[in-house]
């Protein structure tokens, strides 16, 4: 295959970020569903208004199960798949070219990476965020707070804060940076 040109990979770069924000997105949603977050947070509100329109028909056919939002999985996986073939379909390949195994693999770890780098992210703000400001103050920092607390308790039953110092962040940074590491060893395909 000829070397990729300017203006496609620009257009690789485009689709890429949009599609993977959307996913992002769905992903959070579904995240913060799935802690109970405060759902009429501007932060929450603005993310509802970007996934519904594909999520609320989709809840219709695929009902809750146990708390869990199934119907926002699926569109996340279904997007990322659709995300996948369009990128190759850019860059020229056929869609038959690419076993659907592989394609599924290659999703399936893409989404398990969006969402270790979420909560990777989330971390790291918080901390950062810790120095600067009280984390009531800004809707951003709450959500990402009770996004986070779940896993951060758990830590803290492990590992109790000393002296001060809750390094309950900091485990969690290292255990999320260790799977990140280790994923594409444990999916076949990538």
């Amino acid at each position: 295959m000829s070397p990729i040109s300017p203006l496609t990979s620009s257009l690789l770069f485009l689709v890429e970020t949009v599609g993977s924000l959307f996913i992002m997105a769905v992903l959070i949603r579904f995240l913060l569903q799935l802690v109970q977050a405060d759902f009429y947070n501007p932060v929450s509100q603005a993310i509802a208004k970007i996934t519904g329109p594909l999520l609320n028909p989709l809840r219709r056919l695929i009902p809750s199960f146990k708390g869990f939002d199934i119907a926002a999985l699926i569109l996340a996986f279904l997007a990322q798949i659709a995300l996948v073939y369009l990128l190759l379909s850019i860059q020229g390949y056929l869609p038959s070219a690419v076993p659907a195994e592989q394609v599924l693999a290659i999703s399936l770890f893409k989404l398990l990476k969006t969402v270790l780098n979420i909560y990777m992210f989330s971390l790291i703000i918080i901390a950062i965020a810790s120095w600067i400001t009280p984390p009531n103050h800004n809707p951003a920092l709450m959500l990402l707070n009770q996004l986070t607390e779940p896993l951060s308790r758990r830590v803290r039953k492990i590992i109790p804060p000393m002296g001060g110092l809750d390094f309950s962040l900091m485990a969690l940074l290292i255990l999320i940076v260790m799977i990140k590491n280790v994923l594409p060893a444990i999916i076949p395909g990538i």
